[in-house]
């Protein structure tokens, strides 16, 4: 049988760590199935996709669209007038998208109008928070997709519910723990991390918190990106923190005028790092604090307590099965939980279902059922 492409989006940070595993696993029928990389530049630190490129090993893209920064409708349009012809030319016989970012629903969005089935990887997730723009872009994915792959198998509730047929849904496991685990051996130290870093702190395994800050509920309103940095302050007297801190997070910090409230002794800022560098962040952190969707899952895998900064969580496994807890903003929640870490040890958790490092397996197996069958 002659060899058809696949195209496979990524965009941002995210992506990268969903699709290492499935590239991976491509080539093992790539008899069958030529992967054509699109990367559309959604992630625009150069320095930080090269890195994630380099350590997850993934291939340099086909094609990089370099659409870099913008509005949800600049940045979704651009991708959309980027990818147009991208499609024009390869006429793949599917596009594979993962996540739930602007490139996910960019490219969607143009393979379904060109008549190309759209498959989905982590379909299902739901918040149901309207207010979170990677809600819509689920929702929406969801709904254009032919081939719908779940983490877990409450998202095919999800989606039968949004009218989403039974045939068009496979429940494939975890793709992202693929790569957490293909990865742990070789995550850096948390020393080494430091000191590449140029900070000369002796800090102990499983003697400090770690944070990420992100989203722009949290980091957008002042009120409220006072409070958590003000109770993360409190935190650091009980613990140090590590804070890999998100550029537009840095900006904000700054511009509110917010960094005495984070001691230089006890609060170790740190521009963003590659993955092998936060992998070994999160496996000795005593405790994460994130606002961020994929660090509930790591965490959960890693058996490691997550306190999760946000109302509400799209990934509501990690809070029935895992390790994660969710107090919203609340700094009396956030001082809690805590302090229940530290005195009791967290929750422990379980690994859930086909969370075992072979989804990108049954992702590529089911692809070739369905659109190659006979082989």
């Amino acid at each position: 049988m002659k060899q058809q492409t696949l195209v496979c989006v990524v965009g941002a940070r995210p992506n990268f760590m969903k699709m290492a595993p499935i590239i991976r696993q491509l080539q093992n029928v790539n008899h069958l199935i030529r992967p054509y990389l699109v990367h559309t530049g959604q992630h625009y630190d150069q320095a930080m996709k090269d890195t994630f490129f380099q350590q997850l090993g993934i291939p340099e893209p086909d094609k990089d669209l370099g659409v870099g920064s913008g509005s949800h409708a600049v940045q979704t349009a651009n991708i959309m007038l980027q990818f147009e012809p991208v499609l024009d030319e390869i006429k793949p016989f599917a596009v594979l998208v993962v996540g739930d970012v602007n490139s996910t629903i960019a490219c969607g969005l143009v393979a379904v109008k060109k008549q190309i089935p759209l498959i989905h990887v982590e379909a299902g997730l739901r918040s149901y928070d309207r207010e979170m723009p990677e809600e819509i872009n689920r929702i929406l994915t969801d709904q254009l997709s032919d081939l719908l792959l779940t983490t877990e198998r409450a998202a095919a509730d999800n989606l039968q519910k949004e009218g989403v047929s039974d045939d068009r849904i496979c429940f494939t496991g975890n793709v992202m723990i693929d790569s957490l685990l293909s990865n742990c051996q070789q995550a850096s130290p948390v020393l080494t991390t430091l000191h590449n870093y140029g900070c000369k702190i002796d800090i102990q395994a499983k003697n400090y918190a770690l944070l990420t800050l992100h989203r722009p509920s949290n980091v957008d309103d002042i009120d409220t990106l006072t409070k958590l940095i003000s109770v993360i302050g409190e935190v650091s007297q009980k613990l140090p923190v590590i804070f890999p801190v998100h550029p537009r997070t840095q900006q904000k910090i700054t511009q509110a005028g917010l960094l005495d409230k984070l001691p230089e002794d006890r609060v170790i800022m740190l521009p963003p790092v590659g993955y092998l560098e936060m992998l070994g962040l999160m496996q000795s952190a005593k405790l994460v604090l994130t606002d961020s969707g994929g660090l509930q899952e790591e965490t959960t895998a890693l058996g490691v307590p997550c306190i999760t900064l946000r109302e509400n969580t799209e990934r509501p496994i990690t809070v029935t099965e895992g390790t994660n807890t969710i107090v919203g903003t609340d700094t009396a929640k956030i001082m809690q939980c805590v302090d229940d870490i530290l005195i009791s040890g967290g929750k422990t958790g379980r690994i859930p279902e086909y969370w075992d490092g072979q989804a990108a397996q049954r992702i590529v197996a089911e692809i070739v059922r369905r659109y190659l069958p006979g082989n």
